[in-house]
């Protein structure tokens, strides 16, 4: 009910090291499997995740190729398919601008058509670029969800889904009014999180389009103050982002934050860029990457809270 292959890395924290080419991020142990040679247990949910896609029907402009992405969200769904997703997530920027508001609906209709017939549910992350030329009422409207912020369970496990796309003076974007670098949560949806957080008694995953766990330009302006709020429910696991298209990881205060590499970056299928995320009951994960994005095969964390604990 909605409430408002790897590749080897360097460490990016205490708690990540290297294990056979392939970097492990582990909270308090990690995740048996195949890298330990046992078999990972039945996961809860699958989910499928791409970014940044910014579909365009218009000329490659440097590394983006616009016309590109529909065969490489192609690829993805196949591989999406053949996993058994339950979820397919995109983590913003599906379009990118056009100079109209009728071309730039078209773009947002055509490549919904093909995103909206994958398996599982679906679900969009409000990104700068899906608000170039639209409101968000237009582009929700599109897509099909009343809300930009919203959350949801499935699987045992709660979901969150941010938008940070409003200035710092709490106005939301739309038809090119804003600066991208300027990235807020605005105080209305950080209340809204926090009780959000203490309601449920679920193991909690959170999507978000501008990174949570840098500053800006890339960063969120209130990213400190969010992550006080994720880290006081004791319910998040890790928080899903895009719009860095490199991606990259971090974890902070237990949490994991993994920034998913932009689709649209290259030419051809080698240089496409998606994951598939396995949720485990005993509060763990592991994103398995195809193309140019990276595996994380062990992220964990510890039993959610009991939703009578205030979240402060």
């Amino acid at each position: 009910m909605t409430r408002r292959g790897p590749n080897p890395a360097r460490r990016t924290s205490r708690r990540a090291f290297l294990r056979d080419g392939a970097i492990l991020l582990t909270g308090a142990a990690v995740l048996p499997g195949r890298l330990a040679g046992e078999n990972l247990p039945k996961p809860d949910l699958r989910l499928g995740l791409v970014t940044d896609m910014h579909y365009a029907d218009k000329d490659a402009r440097s590394k983006r190729h616009y016309r590109q992405t529909l065969t490489k969200f192609a690829e993805a769904a196949g591989q999406f398919e053949k996993e058994k997703v339950d979820l397919v997530v995109e983590l913003g920027d599906i379009i990118d601008g056009a100079d109209s508001v009728e071309t730039e609906k078209a773009w947002l209709r055509r490549i919904v058509k093909d995103f909206s017939t994958g398996p599982g549910q679906h679900h969009y992350v409000l990104g700068n670029h899906c608000v170039y030329s639209l409101t968000k009422g237009e582009f929700l409207e599109i897509v099909g969800r009343k809300e930009s912020f919203y959350s949801f369970d499935a699987g045992g496990w709660h979901f969150v889904i941010l938008d940070a796309c409003f200035r710092e003076d709490g106005e939301p974007y739309g038809r090119k009014n804003y600066d991208w670098t300027d990235a807020n949560i605005p105080p209305a949806e950080a209340k809204w999180l926090r009780e959000d957080l203490g309601k449920t008694a679920h193991k909690t995953v959170v999507f978000v389009h501008q990174r949570l766990d840098v500053d800006p330009p890339m960063g969120i302006k209130n990213a400190p103050q969010i992550r006080r709020i994720l880290e006081a429910s004791g319910k998040v696991l890790a928080v899903l982002q895009g719009h860095h298209h490199q991606g990259g990881y971090s974890e902070i205060g237990g949490i994991h934050y993994c920034t998913l590499r932009g689709m649209i970056e290259g030419s051809g299928p080698d240089n496409n860029s998606y994951a598939v995320m396995d949720l485990f009951p005993d509060v763990a994960a592991r994103i398995t990457g195809w193309r140019k994005q990276k595996s994380y095969p062990s992220l964990r964390g510890q039993a959610a809270k009991p939703a009578s604990q205030p979240v402060r």
